[in-house]
């Protein structure tokens, strides 16, 4: 009688990370979500301060409105939730939402003591199926540094550490990074934020996940790979 043939080692070990702690992790990235967008969602509506507009570059300029982008920037909050569903252990989940929570609380911090906002965009976007809605939630501040490109980037460098640890295909690697991209296009090509909230975004993401790498439970087991994994992503 003939056996099944065998999976590769990389899918049973995602599907294993994937499946352990399930209901735990959908919880808490729900949570975790909600807690965020209220802080968001307060400091938007009650800017402690007066707000900075953004200035534009050559680069905003030359980026027009794209409405077909606002599948790509929608989707982060598909894209965060697998770095978190792929941790392996309970301490390793824990530790990752500190750091990465750290980083929301650092960027709400900076929208509260720096608020800062877009220029209006250059058309009315209002016809584009989710632009109104868009516009309706999420208003032109708290713009620098983007959080949906720290959150994007955070969560890159991790699921590439965490592809190389379980040495998933390359195409694996290079789908994420390519959504990484493809997210803060977005950002610019829906005119939520400008070039500087980008590169603000991005370092402060960098900024939490090379050290989350090194400091965190999994470390023993990722050896030396994370920090070359985190170059390998933002470089």
């Amino acid at each position: 009688m003939n056996r099944p043939p065998r999976l590769p080692a990389w899918t049973t070990e995602l599907g294993f990370r994937i499946r352990r702690y399930f209901f735990v992790k959908t919880f808490g990235i729900t949570a975790a979500t909600w807690l965020f967008f209220i802080g968001y969602f307060y400091i938007l509506r009650h800017p402690a301060y007066p707000v900075t507009l953004m200035p534009l570059t050559a680069l905003d300029r030359l980026i027009p409105l794209q409405p077909p982008a606002l599948v790509a920037y929608l989707s982060l909050w598909l894209y965060v939730g697998f770095a978190p569903a792929l941790q392996r252990t309970f301490p390793e989940l824990i530790v990752y939402g500190l750091w990465i929570g750290a980083m929301c609380l650092t960027g709400l911090a900076l929208f509260y003591f720096w608020p800062t906002a877009v220029p209006p965009r250059p058309v009315d976007a209002s016809d584009f199926p989710g632009f109104a809605l868009l516009q309706g939630v999420d208003l032109p501040g708290n713009a620098c540094p983007s959080m949906h490109v720290a959150a994007a980037i955070f969560t890159a460098i991790w699921v590439d550490h965490l592809l190389r640890l379980t040495r998933s295909p390359t195409t694996l690697r290079i789908v994420n990074a390519a959504w990484f991209v493809a997210i803060a296009y977005s950002t610019m090509a829906v005119k939520q934020h400008v070039a500087l909230d980008v590169a603000a975004g991005a370092l402060l993401g960098v900024i939490f996940a090379l050290p989350s790498l090194h400091w965190h439970p999994g470390k023993r087991e990722a050896g030396t790979v994370g920090p070359r994994a985190a170059a390998d992503i933002i470089g």
